[in-house]
């Protein structure tokens, strides 16, 4: 089932920059069997394991994530560029296969004792779309792990194999929906 689901996602020479094949999921979202059939598969990897939150990258993981933590019953925690979240940050470089970036998380994102914050030690999903070379889905680990969260799984919707992110975050484990 992930083969025909890879089937609908484009690929777009050049993008964002000369030399880059991006991997448009956009024709995936807009099919909704399809879309549904992807949360679907993606969710049941976790059902009974007690996710507390859903941790959503900037910004197409903000997809992934909402729709995994709503079939999961769990909340969800935007990881953001730097300047769009409103409230206290913290931040995290990192770099990407086109160049350099960084990515905040709200301080009282996972603190303990807060109404609908999550405490240390809750279990995270991290969400996005693809694994590319693991420098995002890297920064956003060390963010967690900073302030507390036991990551349960990094999930993606895909993986692009060929540029081994992977080994970037081999000491947790990673799910990839589709395999490019």
């Amino acid at each position: 089932m992930p083969e025909s689901l890879k089937n609908i996602i484009r690929d777009v020479p050049d993008f964002p920059k000369k030399g880059i094949l991006f991997k448009d999921i956009t024709t995936l979202l807009k099919d909704p069997v399809s879309f549904q059939r992807t949360v679907d598969l993606m969710s049941h990897r976790y059902v009974g394991k007690h996710v507390d939150v859903v941790v959503g990258i900037e910004a197409r993981g903000f997809i992934v994530g909402a729709a995994l933590a709503y079939k999961l019953g769990a909340g969800v925690i935007l990881v953001r560029k730097p300047g769009k979240l409103p409230h206290k940050t913290h931040k995290a470089s990192y770099k990407l296969e086109y160049g350099e970036d960084s990515l905040e998380i709200h301080q009282d994102a996972i603190s303990p004792g807060q109404k609908d914050a999550i405490s240390p030690g809750q279990n995270v999903v991290i969400a996005d779309d693809v694994l590319a070379t693991g420098g995002t889905v890297s920064a956003v680990i060390s963010l967690i792990e900073k302030m507390g969260g036991r990551i349960v799984e990094c999930a993606f919707l895909s993986e692009i194999e060929a540029l081994n992110g992977r080994n970037k975050i081999k000491s947790h484990p990673v799910f990839s929906l589709i395999k490019f």
